[in-house]
C-alpha cells in the first residue's frame, strides 16, 4: 500500500466501526462496551479511489506501564509511529473529555499529519460536540458517521490533503495474497502418473489457537521478534483475531492470533462469544492451525475438543507444548506427552507435537519445520493409477467383509480433492461398508503414502445400476 493510516482515540468513540467501514468487512469486534479492542490490527483498506493500509488501535487510557492500560497505551503509540498519518476520532455526541485533550497533546508531539474526525455526527445532539472539538487546535473536524457511512467523501478529501496527492495516489507494492476472509478453494484433481511437487514459495496462513493464557500472543511476538501483540499474566487479553505478516526463510506467512477458547458452558458474556466466534472464523480459513498446549497442565478436556474441532474443519493441525522452560525431567515428560497424544487423539494418527518456549524462543525452528511438513502433507496429491494399484493390494491382504451373505466389492479409487486429502471409492452397497473397515482403509492409506498428522476424508459411492429403471417399472 502507498501509505498507512492509524485510527486513534479514547475508548468507545467508534474506531473499530470506522476500521470495518474502510476495510469493507466486519473484521474487528464492535460492542457498546468500552475497551473491546486491545491489540493494534492492520488491514488493507479502500475509500473510493484511495487505497491504503489502516491500523485499528486500543483506546487511550491512563495507567502505569506494567498495567493492562499501560500496555495498551504502548501498542497505540507504536501504531502512531508506524503510520504516515493519523485519524483522531472524537465522539461528537458525547463531547470532549480530558482524555481527548491528553491525546491531542500526544499527537502534536508525534509530528504526524492528523485529521480530526467528529464521529457519531448523525445524532441531533452532535452539533455542540462538533464545535467543541475545535478547541483541540487540530484544525477543522470532519463530521462523519462510521456506523451509517455518512461523511466519507469529506473524510477522503481530508486524507488526501493531509498526506498530499503524490502519496495518496502513489502505486503501492504488492499486498499479501492470502487473506483470512477469503475462502480457500480446492483445486480440481488432475489424473497424472506423476505426483505434483509441493510449492514452498506460496504464502501460508497459520492460526494460533488454544485455551486462555496458554501463551499464544507471546509465541507470535517471539516469532516476529517484536512486541507486536499485547501480552501479560492476565487470562483472556486477546479478543480479536489479529493478523501479523511475517517472513520465514524467504516465505511469506500470515499469523493469526486468536482469543483463548474456554469450554462452551463457561462462555456466557456476549463479548467473549464474539471473540470465540472470531477465532473459529480464523480456524476455518487458515491452512495450518497450531494448538498451543500449556505443558505444565496439558491435555485438558478443552485442549482435546479444540483439536477435534480443527480435524472436523479439515485444517492441518500441529501441537506446540508451550512453557517448556518450566518443565523439569524433560525427556520423561516428553515421552509421556507423546504417548498421550497418540492415545487421546486417535482420529489424527501421526499428529506432530513439538515442545517450545514462547518466552525464550526455544524450539521455534523445529516447530516451523513441522508446520511446513504438515502443510505439505495437507496439500498432497496421489495419482489415480497408484491409488488403484494400492487398492488391489489392500483388498488382497484384507478383503472387505461379507454383509448379509453378500461380498462387498471395491471397484475404483481416486483422489477428489486436497486441503485436506479427500478420496472417493466406487463400490457396491456403500451404506453397508462397516465403519471399522473404512478406518482400516484410512489408516492403511495414511501409512503407505506417508500422510501423518492431517485429516483424511473418504467417501464411498455406489455405481449406477443399469437395471434400476426396470425394477421401478415392475413396482
Amino acid at each position: 500500500m502507498s501509505f498507512a493510516v492509524a485510527i486513534v482515540g479514547r475508548p468507545n468513540v467508534g474506531k473499530s466501526t470506522l476500521f470495518n467501514r474502510l476495510v469493507g468487512q466486519k473484521i474487528a469486534i464492535v460492542d457498546d462496551q468500552p475497551g473491546v479492542t486491545r491489540d493494534r490490527r492492520r488491514h488493507d483498506a479502500r475509500l473510493y479511489d484511495l487505497k491504503f493500509e489502516v491500523i485499528d488501535t486500543a483506546g487511550l487510557e491512563e495507567g502505569a506501564a506494567e498495567t493492562m492500560s499501560g500496555r495498551m497505551r504502548i501498542q497505540t503509540l507504536t501504531a502512531v509511529e508506524e503510520a504516515d498519518m493519523v485519524l483522531f476520532l472524537v465522539d461528537a455526541k458525547w463531547g470532549l473529555t480530558s482524555d481527548d485533550k491528553t491525546f491531542a497533546d500526544i499527537l502534536r508531539r508525534a509530528n504526524k499529519p492528523v485529521v480530526l474526525v467528529a464521529n457519531k455526527s448523525e445524532s441531533k445532539d452532535s452539533d455542540a460536540g462538533y464545535y467543541e472539538s475545535f478547541r483541540l487546535g487540530l484544525g477543522e473536524p470532519v463530521p462523519i458517521s462510521a456506523e451509517h457511512g455518512e461523511g466519507m467523501t469529506d473524510l477522503r478529501q481530508a486524507i488526501v490533503e493531509a498526506v498530499g496527492e503524490d502519496v495518496a495516489y502513489a502505486e503501492g507494492g504488492k499486498t499479501f495474497e492470502a487473506r483470512v476472509n477469503v475462502t480457500v478453494h480446492d483445486d480440481e484433481f488432475e489424473d497424472d502418473e506423476t505426483e505434483p511437487e509441493y510449492d514452498d514459495s506460496k504464502p501460508m496462513q497459520i492460526a494460533i489457537v488454544g485455551r486462555p493464557n496458554a501463551g499464544k500472543s507471546t509465541l507470535i511476538n517471539q516469532m516476529v521478534q517484536e512486541e507486536r501483540l499485547l501480552t501479560g499474566p492476565e487470562a483472556g487479553i486477546t479478543r480479536d483475531s489479529i493478523s501479523v505478516d511475517w517472513e520465514w526463510e524467504g516465505r511469506k506467512i500470515r499469523l493469526f492470533d486468536t482469543a483463548g477458547m474456554r469450554r462452551k458452558a463457561r462462555v456466557q458474556e456476549k463479548l467473549e462469544k464474539m471473540s470465540v466466534g472470531d477465532g473459529l472464523r480464523a480456524i476455518r480459513f487458515a491452512e495450518v492451525v497450531v494448538i498451543v498446549f500449556d505443558a505444565t497442565i496439558p491435555f485438558e478436556k478443552q485442549d482435546l475438543q479444540i483439536v477435534d474441532l480443527i480435524a472436523r474443519e479439515g485444517r492441518a493441525p500441529v501441537i506446540a507444548f508451550n512453557k517448556w522452560d518450566l518443565i523439569e525431567n524433560r525427556q520423561e515428560v516428553l515421552a509421556e506427552l507423546r504417548e498421550k497424544t497418540t492415545r487421546l487423539l486417535p482420529q489424527i494418527r501421526g499428529l506432530r507435537a513439538v515442545p517450545i518456549s514462547g518466552q525464550t524462543g526455544a524450539g521455534l525452528d523445529i516447530l516451523m519445520k513441522e508446520i511446513v511438513a504438515t502443510h505439505k502433507t495437507w496439500n498432497k496429491r496421489i495419482p489415480t493409477a497408484k491409488l488403484n494399484r494400492w487398492l488391489e493390494m489392500v483388498i488382497a491382504h484384507h478383503p472387505p467383509p461379507a454383509v448379509r451373505g453378500r461380498r462387498l466389492k471395491l471397484k475404483y479409487m481416486t483422489q477428489a480433492k486436497t486441503r485436506p486429502p479427500g478420496f472417493v471409492i466406487s463400490c457396491t452397497r456403500p451404506d453397508a461398508v462397516p465403519e471399522s473397515y473404512q478406518r482400516y482403509m484410512v489408516n492403511a492409506l495414511r501409512e503407505d503414502f506417508d500422510m501423518p498428522g492431517v485429516p483424511i476424508r473418504m467417501m464411498l459411492r455406489g455405481g449406477d445400476n443399469p437395471f434400476a429403471h426396470k425394477a421401478k417399472r415392475k413396482n
